[in-house]
């Protein structure tokens, strides 16, 4: 993908006008992930159109316009806490400008969105095996659960 550092990253907003460059990072998560992405452009571009977006999404470019990263969040509401929350889908950083500072770059602009609209938390999940995500999210601040996520195809 590319090559930098957080200080020649700009973090975009992300809509449907960016969607050729967020699949080719959307595909390279999924197999980091040891796993295959099915979107396709055109259902990525539904999620993100406006004005019913059902997906939110940034964009970290290099000073080239070349993607650095990706981060994606639907808006979701706890039953428990009676509150919305933003459930964090996807973060992820091309290999070649991980540990430059892009992923705190956009979780920043992620939590940003969040405070904008009076969201006060972010949820989400990484695997198990993921100990750099997880060393990640916890200097951020991030708190660890003791939850496990399931999926059940219907």
């Amino acid at each position: 993908m590319c090559s930098g550092s957080a200080s020649n990253a700009t973090v975009l907003v992300a809509g449907p006008e960016h969607v050729t460059a967020l699949l080719p990072l959307i595909q390279a998560h999924a197999r980091f992930e040891r796993t295959t992405a099915t979107c396709t452009a055109a259902a990525l571009r539904s999620a993100l159109a406006e004005p019913d977006a059902i997906l939110f999404a940034w964009l970290a470019i290099d000073e080239s316009g070349r993607p650095m990263g990706y981060a994606t969040a639907t808006r979701d509401f706890s039953t428990w806490s009676g509150k919305p929350f933003l459930h964090l889908d996807c973060l992820y950083i091309a290999e070649t400008a991980r540990g430059a500072g892009v992923g705190t770059k956009l979780l920043g602009a992620v939590k940003h969105f969040a405070v904008q609209r009076g969201i006060a938390e972010l949820q989400w999940q990484t695997p198990e095996w993921n100990a750099p995500a997880e060393r990640f999210y916890l200097q951020q601040g991030a708190a660890v659960t003791g939850k496990r996520r399931f999926r059940l195809d219907v």
